[in-house]
């Protein structure tokens, strides 16, 4: 049996890695991102209510709508995960027994490699359709709703933001570097349907990208990715953002070195699960929204 919404609220880690390199990149999006952990925890910050019959009914209920197979909240989770799993899963094992200790990141260059740039590329635009999926399901529209999820981006807060902050910086800027949009825009409107279907993150969330057939998909992924380069053009241009400012400030929670940009994102995708990990606070936040209003 996987684990209830509550569950996974109450066992998101207050330390490791991920939450070390999000604090580091607070500096981008200051003050939207607070670790909030355990379910009670969550309803009490949301609602302001501290009330224990109150927050037990809003528990009950946030669990009842996550539990309903016709809402989209189980299936966004599942985006989340899958499109995190995809990056982790090379050496996760090896890391898991350090996570507590302050990791060098020198210790790993034995075992990295850089993805190529066409592999981060295609990473990045799936993490979008990813994105993008999982709020039309959160939000109860067709999947393929592009408009209402680009007009979203400007009301984007919280651990929402934080998650995109993190997709530009991590994903965007520190691997290919600060023409990133540029160097993407221009692999994925190249890509043939087979070189999709190869990559990994495609073959994990392929049965929720909409489109007919890999031709389709792959449609979509470019429309996605094409839709969301405005505003991630003016969110490096509004926080003048570098590769080399986000290792600066990353450099403050995690011991990384800043003259191997693309071994340090291999190294942070290997070892870090933003996308579940504010993705799982993400529909915790819009599940209990939805059971005070609901009570």
């Amino acid at each position: 049996m996987s684990k209830s919404i509550i569950e996974l609220v109450d066992d998101l880690p207050t330390g490791g890695i991920t939450v070390m390199v999000l604090k580091g990149l607070d500096f981008a999006v200051p003050g939207q991102w607070e670790n909030v952990v355990g379910f009670a925890n969550t309803v009490q910050t949301v609602t302001g209510e501290d009330d224990p019959g109150l927050i037990q009914d809003i528990s009950e209920r946030a669990l009842w709508l996550y539990n309903d197979k016709s809402e989209g909240y189980q299936r966004a989770l599942w985006l989340y995960e899958k499109i995190d799993s995809a990056g982790s899963a090379l050496g996760t094992a090896a890391l898991a027994n350090k996570v507590s200790e302050n990791v060098s990141f020198l210790g790993f260059l034995g075992n990295l490699t850089p993805k190529a740039d066409k592999a981060q590329a295609i990473d990045l635009s799936l993490k979008v359709v990813a994105e993008l999926v999982a709020f039309c399901q959160i939000n109860g529209i067709p999947g393929d709703s592009i408009g209402d999820f680009v007009g979203s981006l400007a009301d984007y807060s919280g651990e929402s933001l934080m998650r995109m902050a993190a997709l530009v910086c991590l994903d965007g800027l520190i691997p290919l570097g600060p023409d990133f949009i540029q160097r993407v825009l221009e692999i994925v409107s190249g890509l043939t349907p087979s070189e999709l279907q190869k990559s990994e993150g495609f073959k994990r969330i392929n049965p929720m990208i909409p489109g007919d057939d890999a031709s389709g998909k792959l449609n979509f992924v470019q429309e996605s990715f094409n839709s969301v380069t405005g505003w991630m053009s003016g969110f490096v241009g509004d926080r003048d953002l570098t590769p080399e400012k986000v290792v600066k400030n990353l450099q403050g929670f995690v011991d990384i070195a800043d003259d191997k940009l693309d071994y340090v994102g291999a190294f942070l995708d290997m070892t870090t699960n933003y996308y579940t990990h504010t993705g799982i606070q993400t529909l915790a936040r819009r599940l209990v929204e939805r059971a005070y209003a609901e009570i």
